[in-house]
């Protein structure tokens, strides 16, 4: 018995958060300073070694969670 394969996902957008907006001087508007700073350490940690990472990837995620729950509670 033959199977075709599954055609995959239409073309156009994917799904995901809404494009960033940017002021005129290239900062992001309306973010918040923590998850801004968080994502920021995730980018460096590429530079770092493996085992560095770890620790930069936990501490963001821990940033992160924090920052949401401060959202959820407001």
């Amino acid at each position: 018995m033959s199977v075709s394969p599954r055609p995959g996902p239409p073309p156009g957008p994917r799904p995901g958060p809404p494009p960033q907006s940017w002021s005129e001087d290239g900062a992001e508007d309306g973010g918040q300073p923590a998850v801004d700073a968080a994502v920021q350490a995730m980018a460096n940690a590429a530079n770092l070694a493996p085992a560095d990472q770890i620790a930069q990837y936990e501490a963001a995620y821990q940033t992160l969670r924090e920052t949401l729950a401060t959202i959820d509670q407001a």
